[in-house]
């Protein structure tokens, strides 16, 4: 079942790494301006506010999760395909926004599968997540070397080998047995995503994934402006995430030396100093690689907590709707306005201001978490 589990994380982070670290270069290479990209780029993200909420709900009411995956699978493949037909920009919104509203059905229902799977083991999900950053890895790596021999163009066709690894993972997963979650007493939900500490935290990571617009975004973009070709692009995006699975191995140990509220200030500290040394230091590797280090901190940390902070909080009845808005309000809304507002600093600036533009929206992350995180029972 480790296997198992893990296979579809290794095939979905791999379609990311071949995805994300590329495609605003292949947008530039189709003609788009910086604000345009900006939009297209926002739109991955989009989706997330509403999709996750849709489909968490139809697991909770339905329980056949991993049917549910297995259907955004195969029909996010599908709407993929409109890509090919070049149709221009508000035709690539489309075809991006319908893609990914069915693409971000998968993490967070599957990430309900995993821990459920795990049990009482939950502090084994680093290690299984761990692939998916390996799966990132692999096609950042191999799809950079391709496109130092090929143009740019052809980045969509090298991404349908991996869309295969998708579905096929996904029917690896055996079914569940299809029961319905209990009725959850009157008004839960409501009294859990109102609690304070709960508010606190989503809006933490909403101000963290605003913060990473400009990264995901324009980081490419950023590197090629200093000279960096396609083949070291993907190795500092790699570089991120092996300091990442390093971040995940140990994770369980940090959890048990410090409280949840000393390693989220410690992470948002570290990310806002990895957003001035990008925005400044671009052209020294080994300050860059230093930044690229810090990735452990700015998702792997704090991507590892929200999870079990989730968990924690939302318990058995409203699991699947707690990480869906987690996944909606922080990676859809704030990856979305992230991106949105990156590209109107970059077009009226530089690709730096953005980046000092996300060191900005940390400051006031870290404000929000000195006043009003607190962690949940058992987290």
């Amino acid at each position: 079942m480790y296997w198992r589990l893990s296979n579809l994380y290794f095939w979905f982070f791999a379609l990311l790494g071949g995805l994300l670290p590329y495609w605003s270069l292949y947008l530039e290479g189709q003609g788009f301006s910086y604000l345009q990209i900006a939009t297209l780029m926002a739109t991955i993200q989009l989706t997330k506010i509403v999709a996750p909420s849709i489909w968490g709900w139809l697991g909770d009411r339905t329980g056949q999760r991993v049917r549910l995956v297995r259907f955004g699978a195969i029909t996010g493949s599908l709407f993929f395909a409109g890509v090919f037909l070049e149709p221009g920009f508000y035709g690539l919104m489309l075809v991006m926004f319908v893609f990914t509203f069915f693409w971000n059905a998968i993490l967070p229902l599957y990430e309900v599968i995993t821990l459920r799977v795990l049990g009482a083991e939950k502090e084994k999900y680093g290690k299984v997540r761990l692939w998916g950053s390996v799966g990132f890895i692999g096609a950042v790596a191999l799809v950079g070397a391709i496109l130092e021999l090929m143009p740019i163009s052809y980045l969509p066709w090298l991404l349908l080998p991996v869309f295969f690894g998708i579905a096929l993972s996904a029917f690896l997963v055996p079914s569940e047995r299809g029961e319905r979650k209990g009725r959850a007493p009157k008004g839960s939900l409501k009294e859990i995503v109102t609690h304070p500490a709960v508010l606190a935290f989503f809006l933490m990571n909403f101000l963290l994934q605003v913060s990473h617009g400009a990264y995901y975004t324009f980081f490419s973009i950023h590197l090629t402006q200093h000279g960096y070709g396609k083949l070291s692009i993907g190795l500092l995006w790699s570089l991120g995430v092996v300091a990442e699975i390093v971040m995940f191995l140990v994770m369980h140990r940090l959890s048990r030396r410090l409280a949840v509220r000393q390693i989220v200030l410690g992470a948002l500290v570290l990310t806002m100093i990895r957003w001035g040394l990008i925005a400044e230091l671009t052209e020294v590797v080994s300050v860059l690689i230093f930044a690229q280090l810090l990735h452990a901190a700015s998702y792997g940390v704090l991507h590892a907590v929200s999870v079990q902070y989730i968990q924690g909080f939302f318990g058995k009845h409203h699991h699947g709707q707690g990480q869906a808005l987690y996944s909606g309000l922080t990676f859809g809304a704030g990856g979305a306005l992230g991106a949105w507002l990156s590209g109107f600093l970059v077009n009226g600036y530089s690709t730096s201001a953005a980046f000092w533009g996300g060191a900005v929206a940390i400051f006031f992350a870290i404000l929000v978490t000195w006043r009003g995180l607190r962690p949940p029972r058992g987290v």
